[in-house]
């Protein structure tokens, strides 16, 4: 009878690591379903949805939409520059910005704002940097009059 309850004893412990064995493989799929699924959101979530490339001098400013896991779009802005090495080689220097659609308003208004500080102040600094490149034109030409009244490279040592 011993012998009986060592071979049931066995049998249920072989069922158990069978079913332990199948259950293992079958979280392991499902974690392979979900990390393949992950990987393609992940690809999804890094996939340009519309670009928009902007050179202005130097620079290139590029807008990209892009999607996140939950298929919201954003909006990366990165300037870009060429920077030259002492030895003739470049790199580029990256700045970026991510901007999240529940802060596209804000965004906007505090950038509207300030175009519009610098369009109505710069035309101040413009008008006094004219009105002193005036004063400097008016000095420059005082200057050649008087200058041109008298010779000044020749001097009479006798008269001293």
């Amino acid at each position: 009878m011993f012998v009986n309850i060592f071979q049931l004893f066995s049998f249920f412990l072989f069922i158990f690591e069978k079913v332990r064995l199948e259950l293992f493989k079958k979280r392991t799929m499902e974690d392979f379903d979900k990390n393949e699924d992950r990987i393609d959101n992940d690809s999804k979530f890094r996939e340009e949805i519309y670009s928009k490339a902007v050179r202005a001098g130097k620079r290139t400013y590029f807008f990209d939409v892009k999607s996140t896991r939950r298929d919201e779009f954003y909006l990366t802005i990165t300037e870009s520059k060429k920077r030259f090495e002492q030895d003739g080689s470049f790199h580029f220097e990256k700045h970026k910005i991510f901007l999240y659609k529940e802060d596209f308003d804000k965004f906007l208004d505090g950038l509207q704002e300030v175009m519009t500080y610098i369009d109505q102040n710069q035309s101040d600094i413009d008008q006094v940097e004219a009105e002193y490149e005036d004063v400097i034109r008016s000095d420059e030409k005082l200057m050649e009059e008087v200058s041109g009244d008298k010779d000044f490279t020749k001097i009479d040592f006798e008269a001293l």
